[in-house]
């Protein structure tokens, strides 16, 4: 864990000087873009709160979903189309709640993300199994399903009343995550936490969380101890995967838009990925990963606001993060084989 914080801070600090280098080179300040940045992303407790970590919730919870098919031996590329899938539900759950007291409607409108988002990687589990499709595949293909869904449910069954906007009415009252006070951050950043946290106790700490990973590494060798079902445990982990995914749809509706919208996500799915492989697959680090693009993304707005620079400029940094990131890897997996073939002439990455 040492190890892969130091990888990324050396990675963010490779990414800050490309983007100053290529800032000077447009004529733009960098001390003003780093100033505006890092005053959106930590400037203030309330910067801090309702933006960096209520933008990093959805990330963090993709995330771990990600990581635990990673774990698994599966690809869930189509984390995008099961957030929606969760956000759907979610709002359709939410619009029909009204009256219910907020300790039912919560959990029952969550339950519903979690659901519609297991629901919706069922369909490439059992392609998966019955038929070999690869998942990346059928995941990825979901995504498009999934953003035409939002667009049928909201200039359809789930349009707000007066049936002018593509959007629909605000979920019941009740149903809505709690506040903390001063601030807009919502109780599904510390859902995200306690996930994280149970996330990385069952990794390290239990048989099961053994052998999702002995199944995830080596399937046939897990086969051919006749305790591991490699295939079940795969199938499994995506369909939990995509529980999650569902849930932080759920959360992003109950938590901030309280409606549901065409481009409701700007990409959490994908950015979620990034999130997940950064932080090496392990829970806690991907709420570290996850708080870091949050800020990045809040004090993209705000470097575009006071100091007149795109905020696609902060790409640069999250791309040059992952280069090197990954880079680091595959020289400490050279260095690995190295010490076990010290003779050999090249070292596969």
């Amino acid at each position: 864990m040492r190890a892969a914080l130091l990888t990324l801070a050396a990675a963010s600090l490779a990414g800050f000087l490309l983007l100053a280098a290529m800032l000077l080179l447009l004529g733009y300040s960098p001390v003003a873009a780093f100033v505006a940045l890092w005053n959106g992303a930590f400037g203030s407790w309330y910067a801090f709160t309702s933006t960096t970590l209520v933008r990093s919730t959805p990330l963090i919870i993709l995330g771990l979903g990600f990581a635990l098919a990673f774990r698994g031996g599966a690809l869930n590329i189509g984390m995008e189309g099961q957030f929606l899938a969760g956000a759907i539900a979610a709002t359709w759950a939410g619009l029909h709640l009204t009256g219910w007291p907020a300790v039912a409607a919560i959990p029952v409108v969550l339950a519903a993300g979690f659901a519609a988002g297991a629901a919706w990687v069922a369909i490439p589990v059992l392609l998966k199994l019955r038929f070999g499709v690869l998942e990346v595949i059928s995941t990825l293909l979901l995504n498009f399903v999934a953003e035409a869904l939002v667009s049928l449910m909201v200039q359809g069954p789930l349009q707000e009343a007066k049936g002018v906007y593509p959007q629909s009415d605000l979920i019941a009252g009740s149903a809505r995550l709690a506040i903390l006070p001063g601030t807009r951050l919502h109780t599904g950043f510390f859902l995200a936490v306690l996930l994280a946290a149970t996330g990385q106790l069952l990794f390290d700490r239990t048989l099961w969380g053994f052998r999702l990973k002995a199944a995830g590494a080596g399937p046939r060798a897990a086969w051919m101890t006749g305790r591991i079902n490699a295939g079940r445990m795969m199938a499994v982990a995506l369909l939990v995967s995509g529980a999650l995914a569902g849930l932080g749809g759920s959360v992003e509706v109950t938590g901030v838009t309280y409606a549901l919208f065409q481009n409701l996500s700007p990409g959490f799915g994908f950015t979620a990925i990034a999130v997940a492989l950064l932080a090496r697959g392990q829970p806690l680090g991907i709420v570290a990963t996850g708080v870091l693009f949050g800020a990045l993304d809040a004090g993209a707005g705000a470097m575009q606001r006071e100091a007149g620079i795109p905020s696609v400029a902060v790409f640069v940094v999250q791309a040059v993060i992952i280069v090197v990131v990954l880079l680091a890897e595959v020289m400490a997996r050279r260095r690995r084989a190295l010490r076990v073939y010290p003779d050999a002439a090249e070292v596969p990455a």
